[in-house]
Formats: C-alpha cells, sequence, structure tokens
C-alpha cells in the first residue's frame, strides 16, 4: 500500500472546507506583493518584529506594529473593518499567530502571511531599510527565478 493513502484522504467537502478554512486564515508573500502593488483598498500589512527587525529589512509598504504594543496602538494605526496581514521572521516563528490573535481581539478582520519576513525576502520582493529599498535574487526553491509569480 502507498505510504500516501495508508491514511485515506478526506471526503471532497471535508477537504473544501478544510482548505477553504486555511485561506481564510492565511495568505502569502506573492498575494500580499500584488496586493500593495495595486494600492488595494483596505488591505493593511503589519510588522509585528521589534525596532531592531523592522530596521534590518521589512516589507516595503509595511506599517510597524510590534505585538506589545497592537492593543495600544491599533487604532490609531489601523483603520476599522481593514484587513490586517501580520508577518514575522518566518516559519520557524509564531510571532504572527501571536499578532494575529490580538488583532482578533480587537475585532479586526486578519490574516497571516504565511513564510513570514524570511519568504518575502527569499522571493524577491522589495525590502525596506533605513539606507533605502533592495531587493534580492529569487532564490529557486522558493520562487521562479525569472521574477514572475508562480500564478498558483
Amino acid at each position: 500500500m502507498p505510504l500516501v493513502t495508508q491514511v485515506p484522504a478526506a471526503p471532497a467537502a471535508e477537504a473544501a472546507a478544510h482548505f477553504a478554512a486555511r485561506l481564510a486564515f492565511e495568505t502569502d508573500a506573492s498575494d500580499v506583493a500584488a496586493d500593495l502593488a495595486a494600492n488595494a483598498p483596505d488591505v493593511v500589512v503589519v510588522d509585528s518584529r521589534n525596532r531592531a527587525s523592522w530596521d534590518q529589512g521589512h516589507v516595503e509598504g509595511a506599517i510597524h506594529l510590534p505585538t506589545a504594543e497592537i492593543a495600544e496602538r491599533a487604532a490609531a494605526l489601523v483603520p476599522r473593518g481593514a484587513t490586517v496581514v501580520v508577518y514575522c521572521w518566518g516559519p520557524g516563528c509564531n510571532g504572527a499567530q501571536k499578532a494575529a490573535l490580538e488583532f482578533a481581539r480587537l475585532g479586526y478582520p486578519v490574516k497571516e502571511m504565511i513564510g513570514g519576513f524570511e519568504y518575502w525576502a527569499r522571493e524577491g520582493y522589495p525590502v525596506a531599510t533605513s539606507a533605502g529599498v533592495t531587493r534580492r535574487s529569487p532564490d529557486p526553491l522558493t520562487a521562479p527565478i525569472n521574477g514572475l509569480t508562480c500564478a498558483c
């Protein structure tokens, strides 16, 4: 018996519900980059890391709001009704989930940018620092090397 099917796949309706639910909670760097480039209304990208991490590099177009300050400062920085997209360092960090929880507790619609800042930078999207905006070449293990979206 194949290893993949030792535990059978969920029925199609359950799988559809599961994946729809995941997409309600998560987005990726490609979709965030497209929305930022299009100036999508009512989407606010939030970097929840500390000042040193922000200064090291962050998503161009994001606002800086460390998790510990969300409850106090969110109302002044994030319009009510805006969909908040939070990120932290990367897949090995749960800071984005902590930030998303804070925004959800305040009543904001919120999604996590899976892969975090690590995948944003590795996929070649604009990284802002005090020295300006840079882009690295896309990592061929994370994105097409021609710099175009994978269109998935």
